[in-house]
């Protein structure tokens, strides 16, 4: 089913936090543990800007609907930040967007990847190198709404899980574009599924890899995908990826794990 880029670009809104009662948290405060998590969470999709920057200058930008998505997306992915930076707030734990951003940009995309930089997307040219900006971008998406959706039931916090299933339902429309618009762009293309499959399969690492320090990585994907039930989310995870044309038996999401030494 083709992905209705119109229809997205019309109904994306800001993530709605004002109903919530916020206040519950300084009568029921979150574990430091979660409020690590959430930290990190929070300033991942504040540096969604950063990764829009890079992308403007690739081939991506040359297309009229991911150019269309990757505005609102990078909306929507501020307005999570923000609110996540709210319940931040609430305990006490200020996270201000402009001196990250500030200090993201300094750093920037392309730098923190060079190795794809160099291996790969130095051989991409127009829509193959897209098929792999395509299917990166939906195992990142993927990935974030089941660590969303794991954080909401970890911590049973009504008022947490209320936001962060709300956030959740806003990625799945960010992975119902990049999914539609990589398998668009994998399907009949040997180069480009062997490029992708060489990108995911080397350099991928969860979200935040290379941006937020190794031991707050290790921290979230321990916190969040540890024992059996997080080992059943990231296979969900490796599943989808799996699913699209020649990605058949990756399992970046549990190799990322295992090499961490997060226990199933």
């Amino acid at each position: 089913m083709a992905f209705d880029i119109d229809k997205y670009a019309r109904t994306s809104v800001a993530v709605n936090w004002e109903d919530l009662d916020f206040e519950q948290f300084r009568s029921n405060p979150l574990p430091e543990e979660s409020l690590r998590s959430l930290s990190y969470m929070c300033d991942i999709e504040y540096h969604t800007v950063c990764y829009l920057r890079d992308m403007l200058v690739t081939p991506s930008h040359k297309d009229p609907e991911v150019n269309a998505f990757m505005t609102m997306w990078n909306r929507e992915e501020f307005w999570h930040g923000e609110a996540l930076a709210a319940v931040l707030k609430m305990h006490d734990i200020v996270i201000d967007f402009d001196q990250l951003k500030a200090k993201r940009l300094k750093l920037g995309w392309k730098d923190r990847l060079d190795p794809v930089k160099q291996s790969v997307l130095s051989n991409l040219v127009g829509k193959d190198f897209m098929a792999v900006h395509m299917i990166w971008g939906a195992a990142n998406e993927w990935s974030a709404v089941a660590a969303y959706n794991r954080l909401a039931d970890l911590e049973g916090h009504p008022v947490l899980a209320d936001l962060l299933k709300r956030i959740a339902k806003q990625e799945a429309r960010h992975v119902a574009f990049y999914a539609t618009q990589a398998r668009a762009r994998l399907d009949g293309n040997k180069k480009a599924q062997t490029l992708a499959r060489f990108a995911l399969r080397k350099f991928w690492g969860p979200v935040g890899s290379g941006v937020m320090p190794d031991s707050e990585v290790t921290h979230v994907m321990g916190h969040l995908f540890e024992g059996a039930d997080g080992r059943q989310a990231a296979a969900v995870i490796d599943s989808h990826v799996a699913k699209m044309p020649g990605m058949n038996g990756l399992t970046i999401v549990q190799d990322a794990l295992d090499a961490r030494g997060i226990a199933a």
